[in-house]
């Protein structure tokens, strides 16, 4: 499928333009989110850079652990 909405990533306005921004000039991204799948073949490297970070603690309980 074909992104056809960008969005500037400096003035945050959103533009059919693919070069650049015809408000500001700014650099466009796509702003659609990755698409969802069940069989995700890059949690095992997400889960390994959130611990070498220290974003993800295993030893302490989750939020939804009701003791």
């Amino acid at each position: 499928m074909k992104w056809l909405l960008r969005r500037c990533v400096r003035c945050g306005k959103y533009t059919l333009s693919r070069s650049k921004c015809p408000y500001c000039g700014g650099e466009l991204q796509v702003p659609h989110p990755p698409r969802f799948s069940l069989e995700d073949k890059y949690v095992a490297l997400r889960i390994r850079m959130k611990l070498e970070s220290k974003q993800l603690d295993l030893d302490k309980k989750p939020f939804y652990v009701i003791d």
